[in-house]
């Protein structure tokens, strides 16, 4: 393992990160009923606004023209 550089003025500071525990932690227990239910609408809530900005933003991504009668003409110099 690697060493320290800075001297460690206590031994358990510098064998802390060989200490392992004895002491196993309690199991987890499963998801409630309500937390499944929020976590579902969160996913749902997501994933509709990623399909609406999708669904909106699809028109602005076509190349085809919709109106072939309407040309657009600058204004820039119309007063000249």
């Amino acid at each position: 393992m690697f060493r320290r550089r800075e001297p460690v003025p206590f031994a358990f500071v510098a064998e802390a990160e060989r200490y392992r525990s004895n002491v196993t932690p309690p199991p987890r227990g499963g998801a409630s009923r309500s937390e499944l239910l929020g976590r579902t609408l969160v996913g749902l809530t997501v994933a509709a606004g990623l399909i609406g900005a999708l669904l909106f933003g699809m028109p602005s991504l076509e190349t085809g023209r919709q109106n072939p009668g309407h040309s657009q003409k600058s204004e820039a110099n119309a007063g000249r």
